[in-house]
């Protein structure tokens, strides 16, 4: 197996991203499409990383990046810093995903990490990332274009008049 080689320029430039992430405290993850960062002020970085997995790995899209679901956590975040039972529940739900096999459920294969979930999918954690999942992934407009997806239409008057009749494979009457 070949090692890939990694140029001056790009170490000085990822080298970079992590200073700057490092600098700022938070939980650093970087995404394929582009950097972006996720900082936690409620929940620790293997808990926030370990939700981020999960929302992935309970909707999972190969055309959507991680930033995606980082905003799950970035939401479930801000509500457990006001809310210690949400706390609680997540990082107890992380733990309990953690000590299934005996190793970081992030270590796991998909199937052994499909195999644990589905061992938790009748408690409250699994119900409240799976609600948290839904709404925070599905709700995002910037995964409306993904999906090619125009958003609501209410505020414009309805379909009538937006795309209702836009179908090009039936003939014109």
């Amino acid at each position: 197996m070949k090692a890939e080689t990694l140029s001056r320029r790009d170490f000085l430039r990822h080298s970079g991203f992590v200073a700057t992430g490092l600098a700022t405290g938070g939980t650093i993850i970087f995404g394929q499409d582009y950097a972006w960062a996720l900082s936690t002020s409620a929940l620790d970085p293997h808990t926030a990383a370990t939700l981020m997995v999960m929302a992935r790995q309970l909707f999972p899209h190969d055309r959507l990046g991680d930033q995606y679901y980082a905003a799950v956590v970035d939401a479930l975040d801000k509500q457990a810093a006001g809310d210690a039972a949400l706390r609680k529940q997540l990082t107890d739900g992380v733990a309990k995903l953690d000590a299934a096999r005996g190793l970081p459920w992030l270590q796991l294969s998909d199937g052994a990490r499909n195999a644990v979930l589905k061992s938790v999918e009748t408690g409250e954690f699994f119900s409240t990332m799976r609600s948290a999942t839904i709404n925070n992934l599905y709700n995002n407009p910037l995964v409306y274009r993904l999906f090619g997806f125009e958003g609501s239409s209410v505020e414009y008057g309805g379909y009538i008049e937006r795309g209702f009749d836009d179908i090009g494979w039936l003939p014109n009457a």
